[in-house]
C-alpha cells in the first residue's frame, strides 16, 4: 500500500533552503586554461601546489611507469576536471577515493570524483599510469628523445604530458618531487637539488626536489650513463651537472661551457639581482636535436650545440631564462618576448662584458643587415603568433627594442628595471604590457610609443625612429647615385651568438 504525502507549501520551501549546492552549481572544469596560442593547454578549475612524481624507467624498453600525486585547489565548485597526460591510465583516486576517468582528445584526461568538489577547498589526486613515452606523437612530434643509453624529456611549449599528469600551462606552477627508480649503472637527472640516491637489487633510486615554483615545460627529466660534476657556489648552492659519457668529438667543447655556469650566474646576478632558485646546472645527453632549453636549474643542451666548438653564449642565454622565464613565466604563450627578447640581450650584455662587441654594436649590426623588404620585420615580437613563436626576430628585433629603451632611459634606470623587474615579479607570471608598465613606472618616462614601434609594428622602424632610439643608420660611401652602403663591421661575437640561432629550432620546425 503505498501513501500520498502532501507537504505544506511553507515546509516544502524551508526544505529546499536546507539542502546544499544543488548539482547544478558544480560544473566541469574548462579543458584548457584560455590561452591565446594553445586553448587546448592547461586545464581550469583548480590550482596545482605541488607534485609529488614516483617513476620507475627501463631504458632497454623505454617503458616509464609511474604514480603521480597531485595537491591542488579548487577555484570553482567542480563535478569534473581535466588533467594533460598523454599515457595510459591504470588508476585515478581524489582525495583517497576511486574517480572515474577517460581519455579525450590527444591529451585530455577527464576525471570525475566520487563526489563533487567545493570550491577553494585542498584536493589530493592520485594517478596511476604507464607507456613507452616515444610512442606518443602528438601533431606528428614529440618531446621525448630517446637516447642510447636512455630517453630525455624536454621541449617548449609542451612536455609534460609525456611523462606524468598536470595542468600543462605557466600559469599553474608548483613545486616538485621527483623520484626515479633506475637500473644499476644509469642516472636520472632532473630539477633541482638531489635530496638522495639509494641502491637495491639491481636498482637505483634518485629523489631530486625543486623547492620554488616551476612551470610544467620547465621540468624535466633524463635517463642515461652520465659523466656528472658537482660544486659549490660561493654562496653555498649546489651545481651539478651530467654529460652523456658518448658525447664523442662535442665532449670536451660542452664540457668547457658548462662548466662556466657559475661564473656565468654570478655575473648575470649583477645584472638581474639574486639567483631566485635552490641550484645550478646543466646537461648534455646524447641527442640528436640541435636545441637548448631553460629547464628549471638544470639547462638542457643539445650536444650540436657545441659542434663548432665551446660556446659559452648559449650557457648565458639558458642562464639568463632562470630570471626571464622560468622565475617570471609567461601569463599567455603570445608575451614570449618577456623571455626571449632578454635571454638574446643578455647575450649582448655578455658580448659587451667580454670586449667582444657592444650591445650598441650587435643592435647597429642587426638593424642595418636586415632589409626594410626582409620578413624579419613582418614578425612583431610582442605577438608572433603561435608560428613565429620562436622566430629569430623575437630574439634579435626583441633585443633591439630593449636597446632602444636602454638608449631612451640611460644605463641608470635601465639596469634599474632589469634588476627590479624579476624582483617584483619573482615566481609568477607577466604580460609584456606588465614590462611595460614597470618601465614607465621606474624610468618616469611614456614608453607605450617606444614599444609599439619595435614590438608591434609589423615593419623596420624608420630611419628617424632609428635614430631616436640611437641606432645608427648605415653609412654610405661617396655621393650621389653613385654611392653605396657601407658593409656594417660585426661585432666579434656574432658568430657564436649566431650559433645560438638555433636555439629552438626543434619547437619552431614542429610548430
Amino acid at each position: 500500500m503505498h501513501r500520498r504525502i502532501i507537504v505544506p507549501s511553507a515546509l516544502a520551501a524551508s526544505l529546499l533552503l536546507a539542502i546544499p549546492a544543488s548539482a547544478a552549481d558544480f560544473k566541469a572544469g574548462a579543458p584548457g586554461i584560455g590561452d591565446s596560442y594553445y586553448p587546448a593547454s592547461g586545464n581550469g578549475g583548480y590550482d596545482v601546489s605541488h607534485y609529488d612524481l614516483r617513476l620507475k624507467y627501463q631504458p632497454a624498453t623505454d617503458l616509464l611507469e609511474g604514480t603521480a600525486t597531485i595537491l591542488a585547489t579548487t577555484t570553482q565548485n567542480l563535478s569534473r576536471f581535466n588533467l594533460d597526460l598523454g599515457l595510459k591510465v591504470d588508476e585515478v583516486r581524489v582525495n583517497g577515493r576511486v574517480a572515474k576517468f577517460a581519455a579525450s582528445g590527444d591529451h585530455e584526461l577527464e576525471v570525475t570524483p566520487a563526489a563533487p568538489l567545493e570550491k577553494n577547498k585542498s584536493v589530493s589526486i592520485v594517478v596511476r599510469y604507464a607507456g613507452k613515452p616515444s610512442e606518443l606523437k602528438i601533431g606528428g612530434w614529440s618531446a621525448w628523445a630517446r637516447t642510447p643509453d636512455g630517453g630525455v624529456a624536454a621541449q617548449e611549449p609542451d612536455s609534460a604530458v609525456w611523462w606524468f599528469p598536470s595542468n600543462d600551462h605557466p600559469l599553474d606552477k608548483a613545486t616538485f618531487d621527483v623520484s626515479v627508480l633506475v637500473p644499476d649503472g644509469h642516472q636520472a637527472i632532473s630539477n633541482g637539488v638531489l635530496q638522495s640516491q639509494s641502491s637495491k637489487l639491481g636498482w637505483t633510486r634518485f629523489n631530486w626536489r625543486s623547492n620554488k615554483p616551476q612551470a610544467t615545460y620547465l621540468a624535466t627529466l633524463a635517463v642515461g650513463k652520465f659523466d656528472i660534476t658537482t660544486d659549490r657556489t660561493a654562496n653555498g648552492l649546489p651545481v651539478l651537472n651530467a654529460y652523456s659519457k658518448d658525447l664523442g668529438d662535442n665532449a670536451g667543447a660542452a664540457r668547457a661551457s658548462i662548466e662556466r655556469t657559475t661564473e656565468v650566474a654570478e655575473w648575470l646576478e649583477s645584472v638581474f639581482g639574486p639567483y631566485p632558485f635552490n641550484s645550478l646546472g646543466g646537461y648534455v645527453p646524447n641527442v640528436t636535436s640541435g636545441f637548448a632549453l631553460e629547464t628549471q636549474t638544470r639547462p638542457f643542451y643539445s650536444p650540436r650545440q657545441f659542434a663548432n666548438g665551446a660556446n659559452v653564449s648559449v650557457v648565458v642565454h639558458e642562464l639568463a631564462h632562470q630570471w626571464y622565464g622560468d622565475s617570471v613565466s609567461v601569463a599567455d604563450w603570445k608575451d614570449i618576448w618577456v623571455n626571449e627578447g632578454f635571454a638574446r640581450y643578455s647575450q649582448w650584455l655578455w658580448s659587451e662584458k667580454e670586449g667582444e662587441g657592444t650591445a650598441q654594436e650587435l643592435a647597429d649590426y642587426v638593424y642595418r643587415t636586415r632589409a626594410a623588404d626582409d620578413p624579419f620585420w613582418t614578425v612583431k615580437p610582442g605577438d608572433p603568433g603561435a608560428d613565429d613563436q620562436f622566430h629569430i626576430a623575437v630574439y634579435d628585433r626583441g633585443a633591439l627594442a630593449l636597446q632602444a629603451l636602454r638608449n631612451e632611459v640611460g644605463d641608470e634606470d635601465f639596469f634599474a628595471i632589469l634588476k627590479g623587474w624579476p624582483q617584483e615579479h619573482a615566481y609568477g607570471n607577466a604580460h609584456v604590457s606588465d614590462f611595460v608598465k614597470y618601465a614607465e613606472r621606474v624610468s618616469g618616462k611614456p614608453l607605450a610609443g617606444l614599444f609599439d614601434t619595435w614590438l608591434y609594428q609589423p615593419v623596420k622602424p624608420a630611419a628617424p625612429a632609428a635614430s631616436a632610439a640611437g641606432l645608427a643608420a648605415a653609412p654610405a660611401a661617396g655621393t650621389g647615385r653613385a654611392a653605396k652602403a657601407v658593409k656594417p663591421a660585426q661585432p666579434k661575437s656574432w658568430k657564436k651568438i649566431a650559433e645560438t640561432n638555433t636555439i629552438h629550432e626543434s619547437e619552431h620546425d614542429a610548430r
